[in-house]
């Protein structure tokens, strides 16, 4: 076991006593003779935003799914909020907001129409509901669209939507798989405002190829590369500096 892990699992024993709100543990998932992913094991506390990195292709979005109960495991097991995602996935969900990367939209409807049918599949009140449209339309930025078919939206606006999604129902947990995708700079810098005044009070892991982005809104860092967990730590544990972090993801995942 690297140096780097170890001390990967000196700092998860430190956070043991905080209630655990992202469970992954021994991920597996195996296509045939192909490998996805490989007793990935990790947790998350309550409000922690926790960077979820690795190259193309190392198995990122395959655990993402599996957390989300998108995908079965082969082996292992993941739980949100305490519950099992495959035994208790509707108790999980309730607590659970997730933006996959291009997440699939109902592309005929506009914003307004598809959050509403999204907030009514999840049993929120009128009332609820009225609330929580008036806080993702002002936090993402969609009144500009709000009645335009998605089909008509840019990119930029389609994520956000996605984002507004995933906060409709006020979860304690956000997964996002790259919640920047699209987006023009102020977007972009909008959105990282909105994920580090979330990170306040939920818990958040954050897919994303951007260093700067990590160094901008969070603190911790969990690396994987060809299906295994290679670094988990601080943020500054990866490196002080953006070139610094630029190095050690080369060294950590460079065959």
């Amino acid at each position: 076991m690297s140096e780097q892990v170890q001390q990967s699992s000196a700092k998860q024993s430190e956070g043991s006593a905080q209630e655990k709100m992202i469970e992954a543990v021994g991920l597996s998932k195996f296509y045939g003779q192909f490998t996805a992913t490989k007793d990935v094991t990790f947790s998350v506390p309550r409000g922690q935003v926790a960077a979820f990195l690795g190259p193309n292709g190392a198995g990122k979005s395959t655990t993402m799914k599996l957390l989300t109960g998108f995908l079965s495991p082969s082996e292992g097991y993941a739980r949100v909020g305490g519950f099992d995602i495959n035994t208790h996935r509707i108790e999980a969900s309730q607590k659970l907001g997730y933006l996959p990367e291009n997440g699939p939209l109902y592309e005929e409807m506009t914003p307004q129409g598809f959050l509403k049918y999204a907030g009514s599949v999840r049993g929120m009140s009128r009332a609820e509901l009225s609330n929580r449209l008036e806080f993702v339309t002002d936090k993402c930025d969609l009144s500009s669209v709000w009645k335009k078919p998605i089909r008509k939206l840019s990119r930029g606006f389609r994520q956000r939507v996605g984002m507004a999604q995933a906060l409709l129902h006020d979860p304690d947990i956000l997964i996002l798989d790259e919640p920047t995708s699209g987006l023009d700079p102020n977007q972009n810098q909008s959105m990282r405002s909105l994920i580090r005044s979330l990170g306040k009070t939920k818990t958040i892991l954050l897919s994303t190829h951007i260093l700067q982005e990590v160094k901008a809104v969070c603190s911790r860092v969990i690396l994987i590369n060809q299906g295994l967990v290679v670094f988990d730590g601080s943020v500054d544990g990866l490196g002080a500096s953006q070139d610094d972090m630029e190095t050690s993801f080369h060294k950590l995942t460079h065959a």
